[in-house]
């Protein structure tokens, strides 16, 4: 029992830390900050458990790395599944399809702004779209299904002002 506590505090204690550092990266710091007193009191309690009588027992360590790993992976899944904050996707695109693409994610009221290029061979349409993290992926399968060949780069982004922004704010 002792030990299914100490593992169980620390992937609790870790996926907390990752959900933290998610919300104080996204601006939420008072947020950030109850999260963080909830780690500091789960990693003190199941600290002092551990390294009392440690020489004894010292399997104690190896639950405690193993709780750590497993909290470290379910929060890197939940950051995954929560998705907070926004993305800039720069896409480029062949022309003959940069207005189908600009057209299609309109319709499904994604924010897009387009302009004419020009790459390395030919005439391309370079699309630049806010949109929330949650929407990535919906975004890059209507680009792909209709231009496999887009190259589509994403770097997070802090809207400032001004802007639409689409439904999906």
């Amino acid at each position: 029992m002792l030990y299914f506590m100490i593992f169980s505090s620390k992937i609790i204690e870790n996926a907390l830390a990752t959900l933290r550092l998610i919300v104080v990266a996204n601006g939420k710091k008072f947020i950030g900050a109850i999260l963080q007193f909830a780690v500091a009191l789960v990693w003190v309690l199941v600290t002092g458990v551990v390294v009392t009588n440690i020489q004894k027992d010292p399997f104690k360590i190896i639950v405690f790395a193993l709780g750590s790993f497993a909290g470290s992976y379910l929060g890197s899944i939940l950051e995954e599944k929560i998705a907070l904050g926004y993305n800039l996707l720069t896409v480029i695109v062949e022309q003959e399809y940069g207005k189908e693409i600009t057209d299609q994610l309109r319709n499904q009221h994604f924010a897009v702004t387009s302009m004419k290029a020009i790459g390395k061979d030919n005439q391309k349409y370079v699309l630049m779209i806010v949109t929330k993290r949650k929407k990535r992926e919906e975004i890059t399968t209507i680009i792909q299904n209709i231009d496999h060949n887009a190259m589509i780069v994403t770097e997070k982004a802090t809207p400032i002002c001004g802007g639409y922004h689409g439904v999906y704010e």
